[in-house]
């Protein structure tokens, strides 16, 4: 104690000057660490509750979105909840027919995989497909977005759409796995709606398939330096 009395009377200016560099060095450290987890709350409240990105990772939607098409989708009064968690709450907005939406797939198998199909059928809607035309409660549904013509081989149905349930289907009828095959999508399961594609790479559908970070990698740097491997016309599409 004596020796720091001592110090400080002898170098005041000096010991006052190591004050300050502390005071300083941790108001610094402080105020990075607040600067970050503003920048991460701002990131979960934007990523939960406002937009998310995508990927196209299949051809189930061509030619309405490509594979390697990125996407802004809107959660925005569809769904809410806590990034890399399975906790959300359904909001007070829902699909209308013939809409785009981006859901969790009823497929507890496979953990619930996040697809994009085209609304068809809403709740309480009979669904019926004949010679590969698609008829709402006896009604032929137009649909000029379809890139082929009608299977006339294909006849599904009837299906009945539940309460609180909605029948998606593909653009690409031909290669797309959807309520055709594994039923109806409940309204919790909804996330959103697209926006608009921020960047569109061609390259192989597997390199967009979960878990190929280092494909990603490589196709983003690949891109950079042959960027006619990027789709510029589909940049910055609206829905």
């Amino acid at each position: 104690m004596k020796a720091d009395v001592d110090a400080e009377a002898v170098f005041p200016e000096k010991v006052q000057q190591e004050k300050i560099e502390r005071v300083t060095t941790g108001d610094r450290i402080w105020h990075e660490v607040m600067s970050w987890f503003w920048v991460i709350l701002a990131f979960l409240f934007i990523e939960g509750t406002l937009v998310q990105a995508r990927v196209i990772p299949s051809g189930s939607m061509e030619h309405t979105v490509l594979i390697g098409d990125h996407l802004i989708v809107s959660r925005i009064g569809y769904d809410a909840g806590i990034p890399f968690t399975n906790v959300h709450v359904p909001l007070w907005r829902n699909p209308k027919r013939q809409q785009i939406i981006v859901f969790r797939a009823p497929l507890p198998e496979q953990g619930f995989p996040d697809f994009i199909k085209r609304t068809i059928g809403l709740p309480g809607d009979t669904i019926e497909i004949k010679h590969g035309i698609v008829y709402i409660n006896g009604n032929a549904l137009a649909e000029p977005y379809r890139p082929d013509p009608p299977n006339p081989q294909e006849n599904r149905g009837p299906y009945k759409v539940p309460a609180g349930d909605y029948f998606m289907m593909g653009d690409n009828r031909e290669n797309s796995y959807d309520s055709r095959y594994w039923g109806f999508v409940p309204r919790e399961n909804i996330i959103g709606t697209p926006l608009m594609i921020y960047m569109s790479i061609d390259a192989p559908e597997d390199v967009w398939e979960p878990g190929h970070v280092g494909e990603r990698f490589e196709t983003y740097l690949n891109a950079i330096i042959h960027p006619g491997e990027v789709r510029w016309r589909r940049l910055f599409h609206i829905f």
